[in-house]
């Protein structure tokens, strides 16, 4: 069930809400669990049994390392037995198809991808890891884990939410209507973003890459199709996130920042820094760091860096592109860390600004060559028109697609810019009447979301497919 469907805003969620707030307290947990196990079932039902089933596991390792595990031996071995089952049951479901289809002797499943499993097994390891670490306490009851991996405003997308950072919500939590309102405000806006431009993005990028093969590749279409998927990548994603966090505050709990408009950095370090946050800090703290960081010397420095990456793009598929796309940022952030960043920092802003985009742009290009957005083929056949090799600068078809989508263009360009959160923050801020004027700009923009999703069949969810 997506966020922007009809019968998750008029149905599921009006009816969580309704009984949420009518239980006594002591249940609220028990609806969350509930209604999040329903959200889940409603797409794939036959997973629920493997999601239970990761709940039940954890939950007791984090009772055993905690309870049962005298020595500190044992407690790594049950830590390292926890990792191991986590990340095979993952591994199971999301490579065994692909790498049994490249060996004769193994015979493809046809098994279809656990929606969420990468972000749920993520939360479901913080569980038992922070346990380990002593920073927060094994749970007597399954309750309070389950109702922490399943709770559906960040199960299939994020963010990803650490235990120890929740564990006090999850045990007792407030609840107000300006926070009920924020959230309101907060949850709009989410789905502004994903249903009115990166629908409308995703539209423009599958027509120009549909475009390619049918008219040829020129420069600037080339550019334009890995420009309309960089924004719906953007605005799908952090949409996504922007609901989940308006929702938690709905309920009472206060999720992570996921995004900080990427798009603005000015070198690769800071991109990483601004983009899919709670994934960043997953890896380091719980992967970078254990590995030594870099405290070890520079080679090892590199060496973690390479592993970290490494896992960044297979955490997002089976596919050879995500690999090299981890590969490719590992190589950027590596030559900003060593020489590069001593010549960025006496360019202009505006030269560092464009270096940084035009290298996300090829990532993106790399990440989109699944086979499934673009195949390998198309994706190299753009690259190589992005590099003015053996294509012409334009076409009457892409100047078209370029005259018809720019605004468009501009709307998106902007949107990417904190220019509306700060105009947004000044009118709360202000006086009675300028949070009138934001909770009516809200409202016009969930009527128009509204009209769209009921005259378009067109609402892919990227994240999804990881």
């Amino acid at each position: 069930m997506l966020f922007s469907s009809l019968e998750f805003l008029f149905l599921f969620l009006p009816l969580t809400i309704a009984v949420y707030y009518l239980v006594p307290k002591c249940a609220r947990n028990a609806v969350l669990l509930l209604f999040s196990l329903v959200f889940y079932g409603f797409g794939e039902p036959v997973y629920l049994i493997l999601m239970i089933g990761t709940i039940v596991v954890d939950w007791l390792f984090g009772l055993s390392i905690e309870r049962y595990a005298k020595t500190a031996r044992a407690k790594r071995l049950l830590l390292a037995l926890a990792v191991t089952v986590n990340i095979l049951s993952r591994a199971f479901f999301k490579y065994y198809d692909p790498v049994a289809s490249a060996f004769p002797f193994l015979s493809p499943l046809g098994l279809s991808l656990p929606i969420g499993i990468s972000f749920y097994t993520f939360q479901a390891l913080t569980y038992v890891i922070d346990i380990y670490r002593k920073s927060a306490r094994a749970a007597t009851s399954p309750m309070l884990p389950a109702t922490y991996i399943t709770l559906f405003p960040q199960l299939i997308a994020g963010p990803i939410v650490k235990y120890n950072d929740i564990e006090g919500e999850l045990l007792s939590r407030s609840h107000s209507l300006s926070a009920i309102s924020d959230g309101t405000r907060r949850f709009i806006i989410g789905l502004a973003k994903k249903v009115l431009l990166a629908n409308s993005a995703g539209e423009m990028f599958e027509s120009l890459a549909r475009g390619s093969s049918a008219y040829g590749q020129d420069t600037l279409g080339a550019w334009l199709c890995v420009i309309f998927f960089a924004f719906q990548i953007y605005f799908d994603f952090s949409g996504y996130s922007d609901m989940a966090i308006g929702l938690g505050k709905l309920f009472g709990f206060t999720f992570p920042e996921n995004f900080s408009y990427p798009y603005i950095a000015s070198s690769i370090t800071d991109f990483w820094r601004m983009w899919h946050i709670t994934l960043s800090s997953f890896f380091r703290d719980y992967l970078y760091i254990p590995l030594g960081g870099s405290r070890r010397g520079r080679l090892r420095t590199y060496l973690n860096l390479l592993i970290v990456w490494s896992a960044t793009g297979i955490w997002h598929g089976a596919g050879i592109n995500f690999l090299l796309w981890g590969l490719y940022f590992f190589f950027l952030l590596s030559a900003e860390k060593l020489f590069w960043h001593k010549i960025l920092e006496k360019l202009p802003k505006l030269v560092r600004h464009g270096y940084t985009l035009v290298a996300i742009l090829f990532g993106w290009l790399i990440f989109a060559a699944d086979g499934i957005s673009l195949t390998k083929t198309t994706a190299l056949t753009i690259a190589r028109a992005m590099l003015f090799i053996s294509a012409p600068l334009s076409s009457s078809y892409s100047l078209y697609e370029l005259k018809r989508n720019l605004l468009p263009l501009i709307i998106m360009s902007a949107a990417s810019l904190p220019v509306f959160s700060l105009i947004g923050k000044r009118l709360l801020n202000k006086s009675a009447f300028g949070r009138a004027i934001s909770n009516f700009f809200c409202l016009g923009l969930f009527i128009i979301c509204i009209a769209y999703l009921v005259s378009s069949g067109y609402n892919p969810f990227l994240y999804f497919r990881f």
